[in-house]
Formats: structure tokens, C-alpha cells, sequence
């Protein structure tokens, strides 16, 4: 029981990179939601595997650490897209009453 927690948070581990690769949102947010449930199972009877159980947790840290920092970049990208369209959009407005 206990390998197989083990194997199926490095399963889901490895889906999370590959889908981050990829850049498919909706199926990191499925794979976050079966990945918190994984760990809180593997947390709650984790007896014999403790060190093996630490070496996922950090490497889900890992993965966890560049998902965090692409999401403030594509955050940061679209809030410069919509400045632009805002400004662009009230520029238009403006042509508009003196046009």
C-alpha cells in the first residue's frame, strides 16, 4: 500500500511537469486536486516510508516552484495585454467624438 501512494504521487508528479510542458492549465488543476489528495493519504499513514516520502515531497516542491513562477508570468503577461487594450480602447473613444 504504502509503495503504491509512493508511485502513484510520482505518477501524478510526472503528469503535472508533462502538462506544465505542454501548458494545459485545466489538467494541472485536475492534477493538483488528485496530487493534494495523494499527499494527504500518503501523510496520514506514512509509517516505513518517511525518507522516501520526503524525497517526493521535495521534488513536488520542485514542480510546485516553477508552476508558481510561470503563473505570476502568464498573470503579469495578460495584465499588460488588458493595459494595452484598455488604453487602446480610450484612445478609439476618443477619435470617436471628434470624428
Amino acid at each position: 500500500m504504502a509503495n503504491s501512494m509512493l508511485q502513484q504521487i510520482e505518477s501524478t508528479r510526472l503528469a503535472l511537469i508533462d502538462a506544465f510542458q505542454q501548458e494545459d492549465w485545466e489538467r494541472i488543476g485536475a492534477l493538483d486536486t488528485s496530487c493534494r489528495e495523494q499527499v494527504s493519504a500518503a501523510m496520514a499513514d506514512s509509517t516505513g516510508i518517511e525518507e522516501a516520502l520526503r524525497e517526493q515531497m521535495e521534488a513536488l516542491v520542485e514542480v510546485y516552484r516553477h508552476l508558481t513562477a510561470a503563473c505570476v508570468r502568464k498573470r503579469e503577461a495578460v495584465g499588460e495585454e488588458l493595459t494595452v487594450l484598455v488604453k487602446s480602447n480610450q484612445s478609439a473613444k476618443i477619435y470617436q467624438m471628434f470624428g
